[in-house]
């Protein structure tokens, strides 16, 4: 069991590296033009859900961005101060941002993982949002019906930590399953127009 437990950790680690730094702060950017200073704190908010990237994670992928001519860099003086440098996303950005979205997902995707693909959500179709939600709902479930299942064959002679942890898992699980069916019945109900125009102007066809 113990190996078991090993392989779905490796692969969720591994899994949680589909979405990188540079797609996040695309994502990010796609909204707003920001300083590398507003994309980290913009991140930390997020940092119980997600692991927090460094300052040196963040400005080594701003740097790779402007050098692929997908953000430009603009600096304004500050009194007292190094000039704040704010990046813009270019359309080259933004096509890069939408191919990305494009691709089909892995079937089973990490939490770490799925928490990242909601804060690039704006930049998702109505339709493609719909699919990852429910692609999520039917992992869940699928880990919901197995902790319920373990959690029934659990006594007084099973370890205290791991009735904890199955009891927690199953917790978790319970709740996001109502939090999906709720996010996907308002969806349902108040659907988007066929094309989902951001804040920005640019236009993701469902």
């Amino acid at each position: 069991m113990i190996d078991c437990y090993n392989r779905i950790y490796i692969m969720e680690r591994d899994m949680a590296r589909v979405v990188s730094i540079r797609h996040l702060i695309l994502g990010l950017l796609i909204q707003q033009s920001m300083s590398g200073y507003d994309i980290k704190r913009s991140l930390k908010s997020l940092s119980w859900l997600i692991d927090s990237p460094s300052y040196g994670s963040i400005y080594s992928a701003l740097r790779a961005l402007r050098e692929d001519g997908l953000v430009t860099i603009q600096e304004t003086p500050c009194q007292d101060k190094s000039p704040r440098k704010v990046y813009t996303i270019e359309d080259a950005g933004r096509q890069a941002l939408r191919e990305w979205v494009g691709q089909p997902a892995a079937p089973d995707i990490s939490l770490k993982t799925f928490v990242m693909h909601l804060i690039l959500a704006g930049s998702f179709s109505h339709t493609g949002l719909i699919a990852h939600l429910q692609q999520r709902r039917s992992q869940v479930a699928a880990h919901h019906t197995t902790l319920k299942q373990i959690a029934e064959t659990v006594d007084g002679t099973t370890d205290s930590g791991q009735r904890l942890t199955f009891d927690y898992g199953l917790t978790l699980a319970t709740a996001e399953l109502a939090w999906l069916d709720r996010m996907l019945e308002q969806s349902s109900q108040q659907p988007l127009p066929v094309e989902v125009v951001q804040g920005d102007g640019v236009a993701l066809a469902a």
